[in-house]
């Protein structure tokens, strides 16, 4: 097989209209997720892997594609070509490296990485707190202001599938905390989403996994083989597990709080 093709994302479509991508750990032991969702007026793509050589891991290449697949069988889009915006979970370089290959990409946007970058882009204005619809025609997603792991992070709520793109603020992983009041209110904030009959959450899809099957075992940071790795999707109610976790923090920088999908570490 060659090296090219062991590189070849991981290619996931949730339905007709979503897909989930996953650098593959040959590229980059970060192995991130990546979803591309698209609407009748334009794409989103949340994050871009971690690595900025195309060869390595050939994320233009593949997002051309799906676009190409998506388009033959919707037709009736006529915008050429075809808009694609590009934003991110959060600024941390494993979600934000792949930028430079789409940046000249002929319709697309690539959104800043800084807390006013985004802020401007999604048009905030009460940042954090606000929760900023933004139109993909046909298709609306629901931004979410999610700092405390990352400044500028954001959580992305699909209406269509009921899907919350959590990044890297709750999945099955280590969830590092870099600032603890920024990121209780953001679960606070989450929580109070999910409890919206308005906007019913299905299920949370993050940006890594990191925990194996065994309850409350991770695999050590630069491991590349994962052959018994937890589910990626964590089911509403894991929100509450994580402010809970929360509370047992004291404030002592590394320390860990293991729960059996995910361990709290404050990281500061």
């Amino acid at each position: 097989m060659s090296e090219q093709r062991m590189n070849e994302p991981d290619v996931l479509w949730l339905d007709p209209d979503t897909v989930q991508l996953r650098q593959p750990k040959t590229s980059h032991w970060e192995a991130p997720f990546l979803y591309l969702l698209f609407g009748r007026e334009r794409a989103l793509l949340i994050d871009t892997g971690a690595t900025t050589d195309e060869q390595q891991f050939p994320l233009r290449a593949t997002v051309e594609r799906l676009i190409a697949e998506w388009l033959r069988r919707n037709p009736v889009v006529f915008v050429r070509p075809y808009p694609l915006v590009v934003a991110h979970s959060h600024a941390h370089r494993d979600h934000i490296a792949g930028d430079a290959l789409l940046r000249d990409r002929p319709g697309t946007t690539v959104v800043g990485t800084s807390p006013a970058e985004v802020i401007g882009f999604f048009g905030f204005r009460s940042w954090p707190d606000e929760t900023v619809a933004f139109d993909l025609g046909r298709r609306v997603v629901d931004v979410i202001g999610g700092p405390g792991h990352e400044p500028s992070a954001v959580v992305f709520f699909d209406r269509a599938t009921g899907i919350l793109f959590t990044g890297d603020t709750v999945l099955p992983a280590r969830l590092y905390v870099r600032d603890l009041a920024q990121f209780r209110s953001t679960i606070e904030r989450l929580i109070r989403f999910r409890d919206d009959p308005t906007a019913p959450v299905r299920e949370l899809r993050g940006a890594h996994i990191e925990m194996s099957t065994d309850p409350g075992v991770d695999y050590p940071a630069g491991t590349v083989d994962q052959p018994d790795e937890a589910e990626l999707a964590l089911r509403p109610r894991i929100l509450d597990r994580v402010l809970s976790a929360l509370d047992e923090l004291r404030g002592t920088p590394g320390e860990r709080v293991v729960r059996r999908r995910f361990i709290v570490v404050l990281d500061r």
